[in-house]
Parts: C-alpha cells; structure tokens; sequence
C-alpha cells in the first residue's frame, strides 16, 4: 500500500477508498504511470522541435539523456505496479527455473526490452519512426519487451522454403 501512494500523485492519499481497497489503488496507479510513459515518450519525441536553439551546446543531449532515464524508470515502475495489482487480485507466481526474461536475454547476450532505453523507445520515445512500440523485421522489441517474431519467422520462412529443398 504505502509503495503504490508512493507511486500516484501525493493528493491521492486524501481518498480514503483507496487505503481500503488496495485494488483500487494499484488500477490508479496503473492508468497513472501509463500516463506518464506517454508523457516522457512524447517529450522525447517533441524535445528537438521545442528547445532547438534554445539550450546550449550539448544541452539537448543531455535533456534526451533525462528522458532515457526517466523513460527506463517510469517503464520498469509500470511492470512493478503490474504485479502488485496482479498479486492482490490473486493471481499466483511460481518461480521459473530459468530466472527472469531478463536474466536469460543478458546471459544470452542478447540486447535487452527496449523500454531499458527510457523515453527513447518503449520505455520511451523510440527511435524514429517506430513511436507505438511496434518490432520490425529486425527484432525490435516492442512495448512489453518482445521481440516481433511474426516478422522474424516470416522472414526465416520465406528463406527456409526455397532453400535447402529440393525442386
């Protein structure tokens, strides 16, 4: 409880609804944060367009560099605000042998989500032109951290069928 009101905005606590029903709270909190990864992934978007000559040199950098930052923060936040709410809804977690996806992508040397980009990407304002997340042929990850397979296996797919078999 006292996590999740640190996660909302203080004049939250004033509701007494949500002290007593932790539901409730983490479904605020959880539209809340949202709210604020579409806010940094827009002003990551917008930042050159707005403060364009009017920072100094290496100013804008460092402004997208806070976005990352915050973006990667604000991004990990909603994915705790996530499980809280699904733990109290009674949702049970068994331990997985493999460790986290996150563990396994490092140990796999893989690149990890792309919201631990911040504001840039998922968890932020992506590179451009893939502002909604979306993974491409590449394997882009998209909002949640997936890789696009359905992209990725279409293209192995196509390779796979005219190759290596007989005609």
């Amino acid at each position: 409880m006292t996590w999740l009101l640190d996660v909302v905005p203080p004049d939250y606590r004033l509701h007494g609804v949500l002290r007593r029903h932790p539901v409730a709270l983490a479904v605020l909190a959880r539209h809340h944060i949202a709210a604020c990864v579409r806010g940094a992934r827009e002003g990551y978007r917008s930042a050159r367009t707005e403060l364009s000559g009017k920072l100094p040199p290496g100013g804008m950098e460092a402004v997208l560099e806070v976005y990352r930052t915050e973006g990667s923060r604000l991004v990990e936040t909603a994915r705790a605000v996530d499980l809280v709410g699904r733990a109290l809804c009674g949702e049970a977690f068994t331990p997985q042998l493999g460790g986290t996806q996150d563990e396994r992508r490092a140990a796999q040397g893989e690149r990890g989500p792309r919201s631990e980009r911040g504001a840039r990407s998922e968890g932020g304002a992506r590179s451009e032109g893939n502002a909604k997340g979306e993974g491409n042929a590449k394997g882009e990850h998209g909002p949640k951290g997936e890789r696009d397979v359905k992209n990725e296996r279409g293209a192995k797919g196509r390779r796979g069928t005219s190759q290596g078999r007989p005609r």
